[in-house]
C-alpha cells in the first residue's frame, strides 16, 4: 500500500467532509439563480478550508478502510480521484435531495453553460416529480419542442443509460459540443415508455415578447428569469401602453425559472414599493426577505397564466401577485418547487449544489410539492396541445382573456 497515497486520500476527504460542513452553516445570501426548475442562492465564490485539525475523523475510518482494500485487493486499476469523486457523489446521494448534487470540473462547465443563454443542447428544462427527472417545459422552437417533447414527460434515459432521479446526469448526458443526435426514453402520461430522437442544436432563448391583441388587452410572454427581464418587461409594458393597453395578460406557461432579482424585479411592476414578495428561511430559522422595489403597472389589470411548467422563480411571482390579489390567476397547478439550492465553487473547477433553505409567498405559504392552484382551472384542449402552436386553439388564453376583460370594464 502506497502510504503517501493514502495519506492525500484522507486529507482530500476529509477536506471534503468540512466544506460541506461549512456549506450546510454559513452562506452568504446573494443573487439567486434558477434553472431546471431550480433556485439557487449564490454563496462564497470559492470555499477555503478553515480548520486546523480534524477532531473527528473518526468516526469515517471505514471509508479509508474500504479505500485501502480496493488499492490492495481490486483486480484492475484504482484512481484516487475517480474513488473520491465516487465518495462524494455518495455523500450527497445519501441525502435522497435530488436538489442536492456534486458536479465535477466537467459537468459544472456544462451546468454553467446551459445558463449562459446561448449553448449547445436539444433545449429542455428539467426537474425532479416522484423521484423521476421530469421534463418542466421545452425552449419554444427548440429541437426538443420540434421532437414532441412535453411538460411532464417523464425522461427514462438518454443514449440507454438510465437516470432515475439524476438531473445532472441527465443533463450532462443531453448535452455536448457537437450537433449529434440523442435519444432519449419517454415515459408519458404512465403509459409504455417510448424513444424520441433529438438532435442538438445552438440554443438562444429570447426571455420576453410582448404585443397587443386587441384595442386594449397587452400581452407578455416571459420565458425565463434571465438577467435583465426586468427591463426589458419595463419596456415592453412603456411599448403597449403607447398602443393604448388598458390590461395585460402575463404568460409564465412553460418558464422554469431564473435569477430571484429579476423575479422581486417583475412582481415589483404591479406590488407596492416595500411590501414583501418573498422570504426563505433556513434550518437554523435565519430568516431572508426580498421586497418590491415598486414600478409602472401598479394597479392595471392583470392576469397571470401558468401550468404544470411554471417553476420556482414564476412561483414566486406568481404567488406574490397572488396573495396581494394584484393578479388573477388563469390555467393549471404549477410545479412545486419551493426550496434553495447554493453552488459552492472548489478550486479544481468542480462544485457542490446544496438545498439550503425554504421559500415562501407573502402569505406564508411553501408550495414545495404543492404548487400554486389557480384561480381559474382551465386544462388545455386537444386543439391547443397540437403543433404547431396556433393561437386561437389556445383556450387557456381564451379564458384569459375574458377574465382580463371583466376587469377592465368594472
Amino acid at each position: 500500500m502506497n502510504n503517501s497515497s493514502s495519506k492525500r486520500f484522507i486529507y482530500i476527504i476529509a477536506g471534503v467532509l468540512i466544506v460541506i460542513c461549512l456549506c450546510m452553516g454559513s452562506f452568504v445570501v446573494g443573487n439567486v439563480l434558477a434553472t431546471k426548475g431550480l433556485i439557487f442562492t449564490k454563496a462564497n465564490s470559492k470555499v477555503e478550508n478553515t480548520f486546523k485539525e480534524i477532531n473527528d475523523i473518526g468516526k469515517y475510518k471505514e471509508l479509508f478502510e474500504v479505500r485501502d482494500a480496493l488499492i490492495k485487493n481490486y483486480d484492475g486499476e484504482v484512481d484516487d480521484n475517480v474513488l473520491l469523486e465516487g465518495a462524494i457523489k455518495g455523500m450527497t446521494d445519501s441525502l435522497k435531495d435530488p436538489y442536492t448534487v456534486y458536479m465535477n470540473k466537467k459537468e459544472y462547465e456544462k451546468f454553467n453553460e446551459q445558463n449562459s443563454g446561448e449553448y449547445m443542447g436539444i433545449g429542455v428544462y428539467v426537474g425532479v416529480k416522484n423521484d423521476k427527472v421530469t421534463v418542466i417545459s421545452p425552449v419554444d422552437g427548440s429541437p426538443a419542442a420540434k421532437a414532441g417533447l412535453k411538460s411532464d414527460d417523464v425522461i427514462i434515459a438518454v443514449n440507454g443509460q438510465k437516470v432515475g432521479s439524476d438531473v445532472e446526469k441527465t443533463t450532462t448526458l443531453i448535452g455536448g459540443k457537437k450537433k449529434e443526435e440523442v435519444t432519449l426514453t419517454i415515459e408519458r402520461n404512465g403509459g409504455k415508455p417510448f424513444d424520441v430522437k433529438v438532435m442538438r442544436d445552438v440554443i438562444k432563448t429570447q426571455s420576453v415578447k410582448g404585443k397587443m391583441l386587441d384595442g386594449n388587452t397587452g400581452y407578455i410572454q416571459i420565458t425565463s428569469f434571465n438577467a435583465g427581464v426586468t427591463d426589458d418587461l419595463k419596456k415592453e409594458i412603456e411599448t403597449l401602453k403607447s398602443k393604448g393597453m388598458k390590461g395585460l395578460i402575463i404568460d409564465l406557461r412553460g418558464n422554469p425559472g431564473g435569477y430571484l432579482k429579476e423575479a422581486v424585479g417583475v412582481a415589483s411592476q404591479f406590488i407596492p414599493k416595500g411590501k414583501l414578495i418573498t422570504y426563505t428561511v433556513d434550518k437554523y430559522d435565519n430568516k431572508a426577505e426580498e421586497v418590491s422595489v415598486g414600478g409602472i403597472a401598479e394597479g392595471m389589470p392583470l392576469v397571470v397564466l401558468v401550468d404544470n411548467g411554471s417553476a420556482s422563480a414564476s412561483e414566486v411571482v406568481t404567488g406574490a401577485l397572488r396573495d396581494y390579489k394584484a393578479a388573477t390567476i388563469v390555467g393549471t397547478n404549477t410545479f412545486g418547487k419551493g426550496i434553495v439550492q447554493a453552488p459552492v465553487e472548489f478550486k479544481d473547477g468542480g462544485a457542490l449544489k446544496v438545498t439550503i433553505s425554504k421559500y415562501y409567498t407573502p402569505n406564508g405559504e411553501n408550495i414545495h410539492h404543492k404548487g400554486i392552484k389557480p384561480d381559474y382551472e382551465v386544462q388545455p384542449s386537444k386543439e391547443a396541445l397540437s403543433k404547431p402552436y396556433n393561437e386561437k386553439n389556445d383556450n387557456q388564453l381564451k379564458k384569459a382573456i375574458e377574465v382580463l376583460n371583466s376587469k377592465i370594464n368594472k
